[in-house]
């Protein structure tokens, strides 16, 4: 307990360089949550018997994957950062992974931005090559979550979005002080808890957008909790209420949207048996 308590003080988040530039842990780990994500959805079409071929997935996963960069970059500035009119004013400098002349990477994500950014990538897909969207994005809710466990393990790895101060046998140092894990707390319920709701309620389901639903509300649901354990943003602190910081306020947002997303598509799909 003891050596994992200062395992930051042993731990490189670096896990080594090509041509000079560093790749860190959280790096691989985001890729490692991207492949598994889309391996699963593979899987999932086979053993459901899914109305999506292979092809039809690979091309997905990349429109899919430009919407999250771009919504979670430009969520961060908008929600996050404090010099959100400095890139209004230069936008080339969003995507600048150089800093005074050192690479350093892209750095600042918002994952209620990803969020935003997917489901209009996932919208142009669906209409573009005419899929039907709830259906895409119920196997996205279901196979997500899966990958959400490495990336936010990599967050760990990269010491980021650390925790709240705590006193628990459990918690870590970073610096001299001791913190909550909140990363694996968030790892756990938000990854594994809610992909195992989803998997199990998969076959349940009584309408096509149900399960997207159910992911959007659940996730809202433990980010809001799991948020108590976790330092708000340094640059923002508590903007609600002196208690709320931003990822609370914008989960209580995707809560709402996902209750009125809920009543929406039930009333639709009571209305098309009652045609019928």
């Amino acid at each position: 307990m003891q050596w994992w308590q200062h395992v930051y003080e042993h731990f490189n988040p670096i896990a080594f360089e090509i041509f000079g530039f560093p790749v860190h842990w959280y790096g691989i780990m985001y890729v490692l949550a991207l492949l598994v994500a889309l391996f699963f959805a593979e899987w999932l079409v086979r053993h459901d018997k899914l109305p999506f071929s292979k092809k039809d997935l690979d091309i997905y996963f990349i429109w899919a994957e430009i919407g999250v960069i771009l919504g979670a970059r430009l969520g961060y500035i908008l929600f996050y950062d404090p010099h959100t009119s400095y890139y209004l004013t230069h936008p080339w400098q969003i995507f600048n992974p150089f800093l005074n002349g050192h690479f350093v990477g892209i750095r600042g994500f918002s994952y209620h931005g990803a969020i935003v950014g997917f489901l209009l990538a996932t919208y142009f897909y669906a209409k573009k090559y005419r899929q039907n969207l709830w259906e895409l994005l119920d196997l996205v809710a279901v196979s997500v979550p899966i990958g959400y466990v490495f990336g936010r393990i990599g967050n760990f790895l990269n010491q980021e979005l650390i925790g709240r101060v705590t006193d628990v046998p459990w918690g870590i140092y970073v610096g001299d002080t001791l913190r909550h894990p909140s990363q694996l707390y968030e790892a756990f319920f938000e990854g594994l808890v809610l992909f195992s709701i989803l998997f199990w309620y998969r076959k349940k389901k009584r309408f096509s957008g149900e399960l997207i639903v159910l992911y959007g509300f659940l996730y809202g649901l433990f980010r809001f909790v799991l948020e108590f354990f976790r330092e708000p943003d340094m640059q923002l602190g508590f903007v609600c209420c002196g208690w709320m910081s931003m990822g609370q306020v914008l989960s209580l947002m995707m809560m709402a949207a996902a209750i009125v997303l809920y009543w929406y598509l039930r009333r639709r799909g009571e209305n098309t048996q009652k045609s019928i």
